[in-house]
């Protein structure tokens, strides 16, 4: 396991090089890889690189974007079932040996571990480009949600397989490097993840928001964010918030997003506020209307919604996992429970419920330790760990493909 970390000098006198960037899930696609991966290419991009980013074709009106150092190449995919919005790619590794033949990248990063994924690390292989990949989801640990758990092994067997076929599989947390290399996954490396402190922040609080949710000045807010679905342990979330009300009846819960699982909520709490998607600067002002947010997910690489929370000023309840583990210390910025201990998320939620002088506190606390995760910082880390996964590549040219290109034109 290596963490990344670069100095200024070092970054200023970095190559620029052209990244083929394969994956199956983009914007305006709403999940917490897709907003990652936006963030990364648009800091690779900000560095000076190019990026070909391959992805499937979303909607049949979708059509490829190309600008000075962004090439889309759209590929073909079907809709997952069970997964609204979301797509597979279907194999392309044949179209891939000729795009890169054709104008080779100095280095392919894989995103997303689907067929196309697989035929692009297949590709890069056979053209002796170096590759790199991310680990972002626990395919694994969904399948029990969906029924298919006797499927839990041959996935996790397969992502194995996926990630060592590559120069190095980028994570967002030591814990989550630590346990893949345990299961037997060769060349793991941290990068973590940042959150925008300008979008998120505690001035985006709504007074108004918070009088359509039905909820007083000196009410309640309890709010949960991310995929209504089995995987996302919403049902604790539920029982936490009756627990809430037993003690607090003018708490109200908030539910933003949507998925699977919205017809059940609605049907068996009514009084549950069903948000919906929201982006942008409104998803930012529902985060900063709240007053306590829950988390109780245990099937995340990261969580992204932990940290904006957090950089909205809201204190934050998760397990102690992924990114709850990484930046929230109990009681200090935030709450943290034992992995799987449901009675003490459900007390945890109670207590600060119950204690508004010292959720408060802990809000402002979550606000000054977002301040410090900086995307800017962590893009250069990104950018840095394919320089170096290009510099020693087999088969990587002497100079990198943008710089060939450059002298050509000469």
């Amino acid at each position: 396991m290596r963490t990344l970390d670069y100095t200024t000098e070092e970054l200023c006198h970095a190559p620029r090089l052209r990244i083929a960037l394969v994956t199956e899930t983009w914007p305006p696609e709403v999940n917490g890889v897709a907003m990652t991966l936006k963030r990364m290419v648009d800091g690779l991009i900000r560095r000076g690189h190019g990026v070909q980013l391959i992805r499937p074709r979303q909607t049949p009106a979708d059509t490829a974007l190309r600008s000075d150092r962004l090439e889309e190449v759209l590929s073909r995919g079907l809709r997952l079932p069970r997964y609204d919005g979301l797509k597979l790619g279907l194999p392309a590794r044949a179209r891939l040996i000729r795009e890169w033949s054709r104008q080779r990248p100095d280095v392919v990063h894989v995103a997303t571990e689907g067929p196309l994924g697989w035929t692009a690390v297949t590709a890069a292989n056979k053209l002796r480009i170096p590759v790199t990949s991310d680990f972002h989801t626990h395919f694994e640990h969904y399948s029990s949600h969906y029924g298919i758990g006797w499927l839990r092994q041959p996935v996790a067997a397969y992502l194995r397989r996926f990630h060592n076929r590559s120069a190095a599989t980028y994570v967002p947390t030591a814990e989550l490097a630590a346990s893949l290399g345990a299961q037997g996954y060769a060349r793991v490396e941290v990068i973590s993840r940042g959150v925008d402190t300008a979008l998120y922040a505690p001035a985006r609080r709504s007074v108004e928001l918070r009088r359509q949710w039905g909820v007083a000045a000196d009410g309640l807010a309890v709010l949960s964010v991310g995929r209504l679905a089995p995987e996302k342990n919403l049902g604790l979330t539920l029982r936490a918030f009756e627990a809430i009300r037993l003690q607090r009846p003018d708490a109200r819960m908030v539910v933003v997003g949507d998925g699977p699982l919205r017809e059940d909520i609605a049907r068996t709490h009514p009084e549950a506020v069903l948000a919906g998607m929201r982006h942008g600067e409104d998803l930012a002002a529902h985060y900063a209307s709240a007053d306590l947010f829950l988390f109780p997910s245990l099937t995340e690489t990261f969580g992204n919604v932990t940290l904006e929370a957090m950089a909205s000023g809201v204190c934050p309840l998760a397990y102690d996992y992924a990114a709850a583990a990484e930046v929230i210390r109990d009681i200090a910025n935030g709450a943290v429970v034992r992995c799987g201990d449901e009675h003490g998320f459900i007390a945890r939620a109670v207590q600060l419920a119950l204690a508004d002088g010292l959720r408060a506190e802990l809000g402002r606390a979550a606000r000054r330790t977002a301040e410090t995760i900086d995307w800017e910082r962590v893009n250069d880390s990104f950018a840095s760990a394919l320089i170096r996964a290009w510099r020693g590549g087999a088969g990587a040219p002497a100079a990198p493909a943008a710089l060939q290109a450059r002298e050509a034109e000469r």
